[in-house]
Protein backbone atom coordinates (compact mmCIF):
# COMPACT_ATOMS: atom_id res chain seq x y z
CA UNK A 1 0.00 0.00 0.00
CA UNK A 2 1.28 3.49 -0.82
CA UNK A 3 2.36 5.46 2.19
CA UNK A 4 1.29 9.05 2.82
CA UNK A 5 3.85 11.87 2.94
CA UNK A 6 2.93 15.46 3.75
CA UNK A 7 3.94 17.92 1.02
CA UNK A 8 6.31 20.25 2.90
CA UNK A 9 7.46 23.29 1.02
CA UNK A 10 10.98 23.51 2.43
CA UNK A 11 13.37 22.18 5.07
CA UNK A 12 15.96 24.38 6.79
CA UNK A 13 19.48 24.14 5.38
CA UNK A 14 20.79 23.01 8.76
CA UNK A 15 18.22 20.24 9.20
CA UNK A 16 19.95 16.85 8.79
CA UNK A 17 18.33 14.35 6.44
CA UNK A 18 17.57 12.11 9.40
CA UNK A 19 15.77 14.95 11.19
CA UNK A 20 13.87 15.79 8.01
CA UNK A 21 12.64 12.23 7.76
CA UNK A 22 11.72 12.34 11.44
CA UNK A 23 9.56 15.44 10.80
CA UNK A 24 7.80 13.54 8.03
CA UNK A 25 7.29 10.56 10.29
CA UNK A 26 5.86 12.73 13.07
CA UNK A 27 3.47 14.40 10.63
CA UNK A 28 2.18 11.11 9.28
CA UNK A 29 2.25 8.84 12.33
CA UNK A 30 2.73 5.07 11.98
CA UNK A 31 2.42 5.15 8.19
CA UNK A 32 6.12 6.01 7.94
CA UNK A 33 7.31 3.82 10.79
CA UNK A 34 8.95 1.19 8.62
CA UNK A 35 11.12 -1.20 10.59
CA UNK A 36 14.31 -1.07 8.54
CA UNK A 37 17.08 -2.63 10.63
CA UNK A 38 20.02 -0.68 12.01
CA UNK A 39 22.95 -2.95 12.72
CA UNK A 40 25.07 -2.57 15.88
CA UNK A 41 27.98 -1.47 13.68
CA UNK A 42 25.90 1.24 12.03
CA UNK A 43 24.66 2.44 15.41
CA UNK A 44 28.22 2.53 16.77
CA UNK A 45 29.43 4.49 13.74
CA UNK A 46 26.52 6.90 14.04
CA UNK A 47 27.19 7.59 17.70
CA UNK A 48 30.89 8.21 17.05
CA UNK A 49 30.63 10.51 14.05
CA UNK A 50 27.17 12.09 14.27
CA UNK A 51 27.56 15.72 13.27
CA UNK A 52 31.37 15.37 13.07
CA UNK A 53 31.73 14.77 9.34
CA UNK A 54 34.91 13.77 7.52
CA UNK A 55 38.26 15.54 6.99
CA UNK A 56 38.39 17.79 3.93
CA UNK A 57 41.17 15.56 2.60
CA UNK A 58 38.56 12.80 2.15
CA UNK A 59 36.48 14.93 -0.23
CA UNK A 60 36.71 14.36 -3.95
CA UNK A 61 38.55 17.24 -5.70
CA UNK A 62 35.43 17.71 -7.84
CA UNK A 63 32.88 17.41 -5.00
CA UNK A 64 30.01 19.84 -5.73
CA UNK A 65 28.73 22.32 -3.14
CA UNK A 66 25.24 20.96 -3.69
CA UNK A 67 23.60 18.19 -5.64
CA UNK A 68 19.94 17.40 -6.35
CA UNK A 69 19.16 13.68 -6.15
CA UNK A 70 17.67 12.34 -9.40
CA UNK A 71 15.85 9.17 -10.31
CA UNK A 72 18.38 6.56 -11.38
CA UNK A 73 20.98 7.71 -8.85
CA UNK A 74 22.57 5.20 -6.50
CA UNK A 75 24.04 5.76 -3.05
CA UNK A 76 27.38 4.36 -4.22
CA UNK A 77 27.54 6.78 -7.19
CA UNK A 78 26.63 9.75 -4.99
CA UNK A 79 29.24 8.63 -2.45
CA UNK A 80 31.88 8.62 -5.18
CA UNK A 81 30.74 12.08 -6.30
CA UNK A 82 31.54 13.58 -2.89
CA UNK A 83 34.27 11.32 -1.45
CA UNK A 84 37.57 9.81 -2.44
CA UNK A 85 36.65 6.92 -0.10
CA UNK A 86 32.97 6.19 -0.82
CA UNK A 87 32.73 3.71 2.07
CA UNK A 88 33.01 6.68 4.50
CA UNK A 89 29.54 7.81 3.44
CA UNK A 90 27.99 7.35 6.94
CA UNK A 91 30.51 9.79 8.38
CA UNK A 92 29.94 12.43 5.70
CA UNK A 93 26.21 12.04 6.16
CA UNK A 94 26.48 12.83 9.90
CA UNK A 95 23.81 10.45 11.17
CA UNK A 96 21.74 11.72 14.08
CA UNK A 97 20.79 8.44 15.74
CA UNK A 98 18.72 10.15 18.47
CA UNK A 99 16.29 11.82 16.09
CA UNK A 100 15.87 9.26 13.36
CA UNK A 101 15.65 5.49 13.62
CA UNK A 102 16.38 4.70 10.00
CA UNK A 103 19.51 6.08 8.27
CA UNK A 104 18.96 4.14 5.06
CA UNK A 105 16.93 6.26 2.68
CA UNK A 106 17.30 9.31 0.46
CA UNK A 107 14.89 10.27 -2.30
CA UNK A 108 14.84 12.01 -5.70
CA UNK A 109 14.20 15.74 -5.36
CA UNK A 110 16.20 16.16 -2.16
CA UNK A 111 19.09 18.60 -2.44
CA UNK A 112 22.34 17.53 -0.78
CA UNK A 113 24.32 20.51 0.54
CA UNK A 114 28.01 20.20 1.43
CA UNK A 115 29.01 22.24 4.48
CA UNK A 116 32.70 22.83 5.35
CA UNK A 117 33.89 24.05 8.72
CA UNK A 118 37.03 23.70 10.86
CA UNK A 119 38.73 21.37 8.41
CA UNK A 120 35.80 18.96 8.20
CA UNK A 121 32.81 18.48 5.91
CA UNK A 122 29.29 17.24 6.43
CA UNK A 123 26.35 16.70 4.11
CA UNK A 124 22.89 18.10 4.83
CA UNK A 125 19.64 17.80 2.97
CA UNK A 126 16.97 20.25 1.95
CA UNK A 127 14.08 20.15 -0.46
CA UNK A 128 14.45 21.82 -3.83
CA UNK A 129 14.49 25.64 -3.65
CA UNK A 130 11.00 27.11 -3.46
CA UNK A 131 11.69 30.74 -2.53
CA UNK A 132 10.81 30.20 1.15
CA UNK A 133 13.20 31.65 3.78
CA UNK A 134 15.78 29.11 4.96
CA UNK A 135 14.68 29.03 8.62
CA UNK A 136 11.03 28.36 7.78
CA UNK A 137 9.19 25.08 7.46
CA UNK A 138 5.78 25.52 5.86
CA UNK A 139 3.27 22.71 5.89
CA UNK A 140 0.89 22.70 2.95
CA UNK A 141 -2.74 21.78 3.66
CA UNK A 142 -2.65 19.15 0.93
CA UNK A 143 -1.43 15.57 1.05
CA UNK A 144 0.07 13.43 -1.67
CA UNK A 145 0.50 9.67 -1.67
CA UNK A 146 3.48 7.79 -3.00
CA UNK A 147 5.42 4.67 -2.15
CA UNK A 148 8.57 5.68 -0.29
CA UNK A 149 10.08 2.21 -0.70
CA UNK A 150 9.72 2.37 -4.48
CA UNK A 151 11.12 5.91 -4.86
CA UNK A 152 14.10 5.56 -2.52
CA UNK A 153 17.59 5.76 -3.99
CA UNK A 154 19.14 2.27 -3.90
CA UNK A 155 22.71 1.57 -2.82
CA UNK A 156 23.51 -0.01 -6.19
CA UNK A 157 21.76 -0.55 -9.49
CA UNK A 158 19.19 -3.08 -8.32
CA UNK A 159 19.34 -5.25 -11.45
CA UNK A 160 22.97 -6.13 -10.63
CA UNK A 161 22.20 -7.91 -7.36
CA UNK A 162 18.47 -8.61 -7.11
CA UNK A 163 18.71 -11.93 -8.99
CA UNK A 164 21.41 -13.09 -6.57
CA UNK A 165 19.22 -12.39 -3.54
CA UNK A 166 16.98 -15.26 -4.66
CA UNK A 167 19.13 -17.41 -6.93
CA UNK A 168 22.26 -18.71 -5.17
CA UNK A 169 21.99 -20.36 -1.80
CA UNK A 170 24.65 -21.60 0.61
CA UNK A 171 23.59 -24.73 2.47
CA UNK A 172 25.17 -27.14 4.91
CA UNK A 173 26.16 -30.62 3.87
CA UNK A 174 23.17 -32.86 3.24
CA UNK A 175 20.51 -30.12 3.24
CA UNK A 176 19.79 -30.46 -0.46
CA UNK A 177 19.81 -34.27 -0.22
CA UNK A 178 16.97 -34.07 2.30
CA UNK A 179 14.89 -31.61 0.26
CA UNK A 180 11.80 -32.65 -1.80
CA UNK A 181 12.76 -34.00 -5.23
CA UNK A 182 11.22 -34.14 -8.69
CA UNK A 183 10.33 -37.76 -9.42
CA UNK A 184 8.43 -37.54 -12.71
CA UNK A 185 7.18 -35.21 -15.40
CA UNK A 186 3.92 -35.18 -17.31
CA UNK A 187 3.88 -36.39 -20.90
CA UNK A 188 7.07 -38.40 -20.28
CA UNK A 189 9.17 -35.27 -20.72
CA UNK A 190 12.88 -35.55 -19.93
CA UNK A 191 13.63 -31.83 -19.54
CA UNK A 192 11.31 -29.32 -17.90
CA UNK A 193 10.92 -25.61 -18.51
CA UNK A 194 8.43 -22.82 -17.90
CA UNK A 195 4.82 -23.95 -18.23
CA UNK A 196 5.57 -27.65 -17.69
CA UNK A 197 4.03 -29.79 -14.95
CA UNK A 198 6.04 -32.13 -12.72
CA UNK A 199 5.57 -34.37 -9.69
CA UNK A 200 7.47 -34.18 -6.42
CA UNK A 201 8.00 -36.36 -3.36
CA UNK A 202 9.18 -35.32 0.07
CA UNK A 203 12.15 -36.97 1.77
CA UNK A 204 12.57 -38.98 4.97
CA UNK A 205 8.86 -39.84 5.06
CA UNK A 206 7.79 -36.18 5.13
CA UNK A 207 5.01 -35.47 2.64
CA UNK A 208 5.16 -32.26 0.63
CA UNK A 209 1.92 -30.52 1.56
CA UNK A 210 0.39 -27.05 1.58
CA UNK A 211 1.03 -25.13 4.76
CA UNK A 212 -1.82 -22.70 4.00
CA UNK A 213 -4.76 -24.43 2.21
CA UNK A 214 -5.98 -22.55 -0.82
CA UNK A 215 -2.86 -20.39 -1.07
CA UNK A 216 -0.31 -20.97 -3.82
CA UNK A 217 3.12 -21.77 -2.39
CA UNK A 218 6.35 -20.98 -4.23
CA UNK A 219 9.53 -23.04 -4.36
CA UNK A 220 12.96 -22.63 -5.89
CA UNK A 221 14.50 -25.50 -7.80
CA UNK A 222 18.17 -26.44 -7.33
CA UNK A 223 20.67 -29.06 -8.44
CA UNK A 224 23.83 -30.71 -7.01
CA UNK A 225 25.26 -28.40 -4.36
CA UNK A 226 28.93 -27.63 -5.08
CA UNK A 227 31.45 -27.62 -2.25
CA UNK A 228 33.10 -24.23 -1.67
CA UNK A 229 36.56 -24.64 -0.20
CA UNK A 230 38.81 -22.14 1.48
CA UNK A 231 41.60 -21.49 -1.08
CA UNK A 232 44.19 -21.39 1.72
CA UNK A 233 43.17 -24.21 4.08
CA UNK A 234 41.13 -26.30 1.61
CA UNK A 235 38.43 -26.67 4.30
CA UNK A 236 34.84 -26.94 3.01
CA UNK A 237 33.02 -23.77 4.16
CA UNK A 238 29.63 -24.55 2.64
CA UNK A 239 27.80 -25.83 -0.41
CA UNK A 240 26.49 -23.63 -3.20
CA UNK A 241 23.35 -24.99 -4.83
CA UNK A 242 22.86 -24.42 -8.56
CA UNK A 243 19.69 -22.37 -9.11
CA UNK A 244 17.41 -23.61 -11.90
CA UNK A 245 14.13 -21.75 -11.55
CA UNK A 246 10.85 -21.47 -9.64
CA UNK A 247 7.84 -23.71 -9.21
CA UNK A 248 4.37 -23.39 -7.69
CA UNK A 249 2.73 -26.11 -5.63
CA UNK A 250 -0.57 -27.12 -7.22
CA UNK A 251 -1.54 -30.21 -5.24
CA UNK A 252 -0.18 -31.71 -2.01
CA UNK A 253 1.44 -35.11 -1.74
CA UNK A 254 -0.82 -37.86 -0.40
CA UNK A 255 -1.22 -41.59 0.07
CA UNK A 256 -3.95 -43.64 -1.66
CA UNK A 257 -5.09 -47.23 -1.42
CA UNK A 258 -4.29 -48.83 -4.78
CA UNK A 259 -5.31 -52.33 -5.84
CA UNK A 260 -2.45 -54.51 -6.98
CA UNK A 261 -2.58 -57.12 -9.75
CA UNK A 262 -3.25 -59.71 -7.05
CA UNK A 263 -6.30 -57.78 -5.82
CA UNK A 264 -4.69 -56.55 -2.59
CA UNK A 265 -5.14 -52.92 -1.52
CA UNK A 266 -1.81 -51.27 -0.84
CA UNK A 267 -1.10 -47.77 0.52
CA UNK A 268 0.71 -46.07 -2.36
CA UNK A 269 2.38 -42.61 -2.41
CA UNK A 270 0.86 -40.02 -4.76
CA UNK A 271 3.46 -37.30 -5.48
CA UNK A 272 2.67 -33.63 -5.12
CA UNK A 273 1.99 -31.65 -8.29
CA UNK A 274 3.99 -28.55 -9.24
CA UNK A 275 3.97 -26.18 -12.19
CA UNK A 276 7.24 -24.63 -13.40
CA UNK A 277 6.68 -20.86 -13.41
CA UNK A 278 10.17 -19.72 -14.46
CA UNK A 279 13.32 -21.46 -15.62
CA UNK A 280 16.90 -20.19 -15.70
CA UNK A 281 17.98 -23.63 -16.89
CA UNK A 282 16.07 -26.76 -17.86
CA UNK A 283 15.10 -29.03 -14.98
CA UNK A 284 14.93 -32.80 -14.75
CA UNK A 285 14.04 -35.71 -12.48
CA UNK A 286 16.18 -35.63 -9.33
CA UNK A 287 16.34 -31.84 -8.96
CA UNK A 288 15.47 -30.50 -5.51
CA UNK A 289 13.01 -27.94 -4.13
CA UNK A 290 13.50 -25.40 -1.33
CA UNK A 291 10.81 -22.97 -0.12
CA UNK A 292 10.87 -19.51 -1.66
CA UNK A 293 12.29 -17.17 1.04
CA UNK A 294 10.63 -13.84 1.90
CA UNK A 295 11.66 -10.94 -0.30
CA UNK A 296 14.69 -9.25 1.25
CA UNK A 297 14.90 -5.53 1.87
CA UNK A 298 17.73 -4.25 -0.32
CA UNK A 299 18.84 -1.34 1.84
CA UNK A 300 22.31 -0.86 3.25
CA UNK A 301 24.89 1.86 3.63
CA UNK A 302 28.31 1.25 2.02
CA UNK A 303 30.89 1.32 4.79
CA UNK A 304 34.20 -0.18 5.89
CA UNK A 305 34.10 -3.03 8.42
CA UNK A 306 34.99 -2.11 11.99
CA UNK A 307 36.75 -5.45 12.58
CA UNK A 308 39.98 -6.39 10.84
CA UNK A 309 39.19 -8.52 7.78
CA UNK A 310 41.72 -10.55 5.81
CA UNK A 311 40.06 -13.09 3.53
CA UNK A 312 40.14 -14.56 0.04
CA UNK A 313 37.97 -14.96 -3.03
CA UNK A 314 36.57 -18.51 -3.04
CA UNK A 315 34.68 -18.70 -6.33
CA UNK A 316 32.94 -16.79 -9.13
CA UNK A 317 29.19 -17.18 -9.34
CA UNK A 318 27.76 -18.56 -12.57
CA UNK A 319 29.42 -20.30 -15.45
CA UNK A 320 33.01 -21.39 -15.01
CA UNK A 321 35.28 -18.41 -15.65
CA UNK A 322 38.88 -17.78 -14.80
CA UNK A 323 38.52 -14.09 -13.97
CA UNK A 324 35.69 -11.89 -12.69
CA UNK A 325 35.26 -8.30 -13.86
CA UNK A 326 33.32 -5.25 -12.79
CA UNK A 327 29.68 -5.84 -11.80
CA UNK A 328 30.24 -9.58 -11.46
CA UNK A 329 29.53 -11.54 -8.30
CA UNK A 330 32.15 -13.43 -6.30
CA UNK A 331 32.10 -15.49 -3.10
CA UNK A 332 34.54 -14.68 -0.27
CA UNK A 333 35.54 -16.86 2.69
CA UNK A 334 34.30 -14.42 5.34
CA UNK A 335 30.76 -14.25 6.73
CA UNK A 336 28.64 -13.24 9.68
CA UNK A 337 30.83 -15.32 12.00
CA UNK A 338 33.69 -12.94 11.09
CA UNK A 339 31.63 -9.77 11.60
CA UNK A 340 30.75 -9.32 7.93
CA UNK A 341 27.49 -7.47 7.21
CA UNK A 342 25.59 -6.37 4.10
CA UNK A 343 27.12 -3.10 2.83
CA UNK A 344 30.68 -3.82 3.94
CA UNK A 345 33.21 -2.61 1.38
CA UNK A 346 36.50 -4.49 1.00
CA UNK A 347 39.59 -3.84 -1.07
CA UNK A 348 40.73 -6.52 -3.53
CA UNK A 349 44.47 -7.23 -3.51
CA UNK A 350 46.28 -8.78 -6.44
CA UNK A 351 48.90 -11.26 -5.28
CA UNK A 352 52.46 -10.15 -5.94
CA UNK A 353 54.49 -12.27 -8.33
CA UNK A 354 57.06 -14.75 -7.04
CA UNK A 355 60.40 -14.61 -8.81
CA UNK A 356 64.14 -15.09 -8.41
CA UNK A 357 66.37 -12.24 -7.25
CA UNK A 358 68.76 -12.15 -10.18
CA UNK A 359 70.70 -9.23 -8.75
CA UNK A 360 72.60 -11.70 -6.57
CA UNK A 361 75.51 -13.62 -7.99
CA UNK A 362 73.89 -17.03 -7.68
CA UNK A 363 70.40 -15.64 -8.51
CA UNK A 364 68.73 -18.35 -6.45
CA UNK A 365 66.89 -16.35 -3.78
CA UNK A 366 63.15 -16.52 -4.37
CA UNK A 367 61.24 -13.35 -3.51
CA UNK A 368 57.57 -12.34 -3.55
CA UNK A 369 56.51 -8.86 -4.61
CA UNK A 370 54.00 -7.03 -2.38
CA UNK A 371 50.28 -7.51 -2.93
CA UNK A 372 48.85 -4.50 -4.77
CA UNK A 373 45.34 -3.07 -4.55
CA UNK A 374 43.27 -4.13 -7.55
CA UNK A 375 39.76 -2.80 -6.84
CA UNK A 376 36.78 -2.77 -4.48
CA UNK A 377 33.86 -5.09 -3.76
CA UNK A 378 30.78 -4.79 -1.58
CA UNK A 379 29.10 -7.60 0.35
CA UNK A 380 25.36 -7.84 -0.29
CA UNK A 381 24.45 -11.31 0.99
CA UNK A 382 26.41 -12.77 3.91
CA UNK A 383 26.08 -16.29 5.27
CA UNK A 384 27.82 -17.70 8.35
CA UNK A 385 31.16 -18.56 6.73
CA UNK A 386 30.77 -17.22 3.19
CA UNK A 387 29.42 -14.08 1.54
CA UNK A 388 28.34 -12.96 -1.93
CA UNK A 389 29.89 -9.66 -3.01
CA UNK A 390 29.63 -7.43 -6.07
CA UNK A 391 32.81 -6.19 -7.74
CA UNK A 392 32.41 -2.39 -7.80
CA UNK A 393 35.75 -1.33 -9.24
CA UNK A 394 38.55 -3.37 -10.75
CA UNK A 395 41.85 -2.66 -12.48
CA UNK A 396 42.66 -6.21 -13.47
CA UNK A 397 40.51 -9.35 -13.31
CA UNK A 398 39.63 -10.99 -9.97
CA UNK A 399 40.67 -14.61 -9.57
CA UNK A 400 40.18 -17.30 -6.96
CA UNK A 401 42.61 -16.82 -4.09
CA UNK A 402 42.86 -13.03 -4.37
CA UNK A 403 42.91 -11.39 -0.93
CA UNK A 404 40.15 -9.09 0.33
CA UNK A 405 40.95 -6.71 3.21
CA UNK A 406 39.67 -3.54 4.89
CA UNK A 407 39.71 -0.70 2.34
CA UNK A 408 42.10 1.41 4.47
Amino acid sequence: MAQSKAAFGHHSLTLPVWAALAVLAAANGPALAQNYPITPTQRSTAEQVAQAGVPLSELSPTAPDNYTVKRGDTLWAISGLFLTSPWRWPELWGMNIQEVRNPHRIYPGQQLVLEKSNGRAILRVRQADSGIPGDTIRVSPRTRFESLADSAVPTLQSHLIEPFLAEPVIVEEGVLDRAPRIVAASDTRVLLTRGDRAYVRGSDGNLLQETTPGRSEAFRVFRNAKALRDPVTNVVLGYEAQYLGKASLVRSESVQQVKTSGGTMVATPVPATIDIVSAREEMRVGDRLLPEPPRQLVSYVPRAPIDLIDGNVVSMYGDAVGLAGQNQVVVINKGTADGIESGHVLAILKSGAQLLDRTQKDGRDRIKLPDERNGLLMVFRPFEKLSYALVLEITDGVKIGDRVVNPR
